[in-house]
């Protein structure tokens, strides 16, 4: 496991596929937009669809702010996510991350060391880490606590 990513840390560059097959490179957006990142167990568990819903209602307000772009990233290989997010009307990507090579890059964390964890980065236009809230079951702090970041 990587040393975790802390506040003040430069977000670590990756690429992964998206829902709709795409390439996603957080290099892309450093210099241009905040982005955040939420990791989520797993596709359609109910905490992770609350969670995912609660970033889509709020996602035009991160929209508004600085024009921040929201990822969701989970496990899930690109066929679950690209149920999930259409199911659920997601207007943000979620990133496939089957190998576990970003979570471990991020070093987030598993809950009682076998459930991946749940944890959200906020990350500055400059790509800098300027906020991270990590709460399995309480989702909602998510959404709120970035949005207060950003």
């Amino acid at each position: 496991m990587s040393e975790p990513v802390k506040i003040g840390d430069k977000a670590p560059l990756f690429s992964l596929p998206s829902e709709s097959g795409e390439t996603v490179s957080l290099g892309d957006y450093i210099g241009k937009k905040p982005v955040v990142l939420f990791f989520y167990p797993g596709d359609n568990t109910a905490v992770c669809t609350k969670e995912a819903c609660a970033f889509r209602d709020s996602y035009d307000e991160f929209r508004r702010l600085e024009g921040a772009e929201v990822f969701g990233i989970s496990s899930d290989p690109v066929e679950s996510h690209k149920s999930f997010s259409s199911k659920y009307k997601l207007p943000f990507s979620l990133l496939s991350d089957e190998k576990g090579a970003v979570r471990e890059l991020y070093g987030v964390p598993r809950t009682l060391g076998i459930f991946p964890g749940r944890v959200t980065y906020v990350i500055d236009r400059g790509g800098i880490v300027i906020r991270i809230i990590s709460s399995q079951l309480g989702y909602k702090k998510h959404v709120e606590k970035a949005l207060q970041a950003l």
